[in-house]
């Protein structure tokens, strides 16, 4: 069973129902795998983990980083040049970048500066406190740094729709764009990934180490960044908040993540209530 977590798992008030909680929990105990697949950093992902209780491998970045057991099972960081690439398209733009840094699940976060005027952005990054570090230059930061793991975008949902193909033709085949949006608050977020990364492509690497098929998996998302891995799984499930080209995909629809829809799910579908 393969969850996203934000607009799937929680609520729109960032928890997770007493009903959600204790439908996951009884499957769990009938001996299914959860597994959190993310665009989440590592700390931020862990403490919903750590919520639910038990061992549950984290997808995170979008399929750059997987963690199990409390290490780090495969990291696929974006080339420092695309990183470089990206940033310079970004700037031509108008939009400020954010370098997520940290091969080891460290979760920091890297900015020239906290836009006043990005109320995405600024609210992201207060919450990430204290892992963000500003600095003077990110370029010159990445020449001497390690490969990151993605760079990330933030802003309204018309900026992020005009900075996406500027991106998706400035890097061509060197790097991976994905994209999630939020309808309802007009905002949006694009993240710049190693070119053969994915939430699909890094939950078929756990099912090969589980010895699970796809046809065994059940698959929940809210957001384009998701579709792969939905489409790809036994049974892929679209929530009712879904952006609107979610809800086109043509799968099974579920109520919204506040109606408890993952709970729906795995009521109906693992424990056949």
């Amino acid at each position: 069973m393969a969850l996203d977590i934000d607009g799937t798992l929680l609520s729109s008030d960032k928890g997770i129902s007493s009903r959600t909680r204790a439908a996951v929990a009884a499957a769990r105990r009938r001996g299914v795998q959860l597994v959190l697949v993310t665009g989440r950093r590592y700390p931020a992902a862990r403490r919903v983990a750590e919520d639910l209780g038990g061992e549950i491998p984290l997808v995170l970045h979008n399929g750059a980083l997987i963690v199990e057991g409390g290490g780090v099972l495969r990291c696929r960081p974006l080339p420092r040049e695309a990183a470089m690439r990206a940033v310079r398209i970004g700037r031509e733009r108008g939009a400020d970048a954010v370098i997520h840094a940290g091969q080891h699940g460290e979760g920091r976060l890297f900015v020239e500066r906290v836009p006043p005027g990005n109320t995405l952005l600024a609210y992201y990054l207060e919450r990430s406190q204290p892992d963000v570090l500003t600095l003077h230059d990110l370029l010159e930061w990445l020449e001497a740094s390690e490969d990151p793991l993605q760079v990330m975008f933030g802003g309204t949902r018309e900026a992020m729709d005009a900075l996406w193909p500027a991106l998706a033709s400035g890097l061509g085949t060197a790097a991976r764009i994905e994209r999630t949006t939020y309808p309802r608050q007009g905002v949006g977020i694009v993240d710049v990934l190693h070119p053969d990364v994915g939430k699909a492509e890094a939950l078929a690497f756990l099912q090969r180490r589980l010895r699970l098929g796809a046809e065994e998996t059940l698959a929940i998302g809210d957001n384009w960044n998701d579709h792969e891995m939905l489409e790809r799984a036994g049974l892929g499930l679209v929530m009712g908040n879904a952006d609107p080209d979610m809800l086109g995909l043509g799968l099974p629809v579920l109520p919204t993540n506040d109606d408890e829809g993952v709970a729906v799910a795995v009521e109906r579908y693992i424990l056949g209530r």
